[in-house]
């Protein structure tokens, strides 16, 4: 039995989750609720706690700090798409695993499975399979020097 006391540690999967469900639900707040009050919201859900200055808020502030950019950089990988046309929990994993993209030294391989994994959960039936076209594309240009697997 788990100590009530003690938040439960999360996995790396389980992190991505919660940062995916918290970019959801500020993006759905459309600026009525301020992100602390998101993530509490979203945070006992997960029956987790988060410092406003750990790994997980930080890179839900950053992803929401550098929105636009990320967006204008996944752009020309969208292939006859336009972002207004994607659906929200597209466009949020694809912001995300750009992201990810950018500013982790996670392996480009787990960046997009799990981009993958939280489509199959969260967008459309197909969606995954769009999402993993574009955010291939942009992985090899964004890490040219990583050696992609055959």
């Amino acid at each position: 039995m788990s100590n009530p006391d003690q938040p439960r540690t999360l996995s790396q999967r389980d992190k991505r989750s919660l940062i995916f469900h918290v970019l959801y639900a500020y993006n759905s707040a459309q600026g009525t609720s301020s992100l602390e009050s998101v993530v509490k919201g979203v945070t006992q859900g997960f029956d987790v706690s988060v410092e406003l200055d750990d790994e997980v808020m930080k890179t839900i502030r950053s992803i929401i700090e550098t929105e636009e950019q990320l967006d204008t950089q996944l752009e020309p990988f969208l292939d006859n798409w336009r972002l207004d046309r994607l659906g929200t929990c597209t466009l949020l994993i694809m912001r995300f695993a750009l992201w990810e993209l950018l500013n982790s030294e996670t392996p480009t391989t787990i960046v997009l499975n799990e981009a993958i994994e939280l489509a199959k959960c969260f967008t459309e039936q197909d969606a995954y399979k769009f999402i993993n076209g574009v955010l291939d594309r942009a992985s090899r240009s964004i890490r040219k020097d990583e050696v992609s697997p055959e």
